[in-house]
């Protein structure tokens, strides 16, 4: 749109210096907004981590005599060494299964086997199951070529995913390096976030929206996303150790479930029941099945414990989140994007809540005669 001055007439005094200005203000954002983006994720997840662990840097800050860098190192570097092994494990269970997948592959020795004759009698779809499973079993090379074009987009995705999940732990160990010196800073950063929230919902409600994220941050991260990733390693380092076939996979299908509020013994019952039809009913299955069972049902001790806190965020919001996040930012965007999603929930209904309630009266009553 072009700015013409009518016969006669001038532009407002300074509107076309505010324009400009305006212009520039929006260039520099969008070049700062480049130059960050790459960071975005890190620096997310970094300050959720931040913000979770911070109530463990203060209390262990008086016993270091008060030094908050010396804390935040101490918890950094505990955590990393608590939680490298079984990452590692995790990762390498998952990269020998890939392996073994694409040996099979190039081998030929994959096959299917022919389906029951009781699926063709199912209603609507049993005839054409029964022939393309059929079909299937006979001449899987034939299928395979026929229906590659197809597949192999799916298939970049997955490797894509696969890949991803590998990046996706390295991240987190840089944000959990960088979490650290948020928390060693976190005076300093507290007092940011009451200015940054001062400048966008003013002075009078900055300390009360920024309690209100801080919270709704640590109750979703320890209360959800926490505990599913703590019953994952528990659950998923003892399907390494026992040799359970995909077992990296079958964990991440256990920390699916946590985050989606579904009881994880949907996955480890029939991995019990497998270990004993596999291995017999010995003193090291019956420990394993024991040990397992007991940590698929951890979570109902820990939630108590650790989610809530005064917010109330529907599970829906952070079955979203999750998978929200899983879809747009891989592995990294399963944690955060259920905090993030929670987060933004809690403000809407908070900015709902504040409508004045004269005029919230005014208007139930404006629509009840009408």
């Amino acid at each position: 749109m072009i700015l013409t001055a009518t016969p006669g007439k001038t532009l407002p005094p300074g509107l076309l210096d505010l324009l400009i200005r305006a212009v520039l203000i929006a260039i520099l954002a969008f070049a700062c907004y480049r130059v960050f983006r790459p960071f975005i994720d890190l620096l997310v997840w970094a300050l959720i981590l931040s913000i979770t662990l911070f109530p463990l840097q203060r209390k262990l800050e008086p016993r270091l005599r008060g030094k908050s860098g010396l804390t935040a190192t101490v918890i950094i570097l505990f955590a990393i060494a608590v939680l490298i092994v079984p990452v590692y494990l995790l990762g390498m269970s998952l990269a020998s299964w890939v392996g073994d997948a694409l040996d099979v592959v190039r081998a030929g020795n994959f096959h299917i086997p022919p389906p029951p004759q009781s699926v063709a009698d199912w209603p609507l779809l049993g005839a054409p199951l029964h022939a393309a499973w059929s079909q299937a079993a006979t001449d899987l090379t034939g299928v395979s070529r026929k229906l590659a074009p197809q597949i192999a987009p799916f298939a970049l995705v997955a490797l894509g995913k696969v890949a991803g999940a590998g990046m996706g732990v390295l991240m987190f160990f840089a944000a959990l390096a960088v979490s650290g010196v948020f928390m060693a800073f976190a005076h300093t950063g507290h007092r940011h976030a009451l200015l940054i929230a001062a400048r966008i919902v003013g002075p009078g409600k900055a300390a009360a929206i920024t309690d209100l994220c801080t919270s709704t941050v640590r109750a979703v991260a320890q209360g959800v996303v926490g505990i599913a990733f703590v019953q994952m390693l528990m659950i998923g380092i003892a399907f390494v150790l026992m040799d359970v076939p995909g077992a990296a996979l079958l964990s991440l299908a256990v920390l699916l479930l946590g985050i989606m509020q579904i009881p994880a013994t949907l996955i480890t019952l029939p991995v019990i029941i497998f270990v004993f039809a596999t291995h017999g009913a010995g003193p090291l299955t019956i420990a394993f099945a024991t040990y397992v069972f007991i940590a698929g049902l951890i979570d109902n001790v820990l939630k108590p414990l650790l989610l809530g806190r005064g917010v109330r965020v529907p599970m829906p919001v952070v079955l979203i989140g999750a998978l929200g996040g899983m879809v747009s930012n891989g592995i990294i965007g399963l944690f955060t994007g259920p905090v993030v999603l929670a987060v933004g929930y809690v403000l809407f209904w908070q900015w709902i809540e504040q409508w004045p309630v004269e005029d919230q009266a005014r208007h139930t009553t404006h629509d009840g005669s009408a």
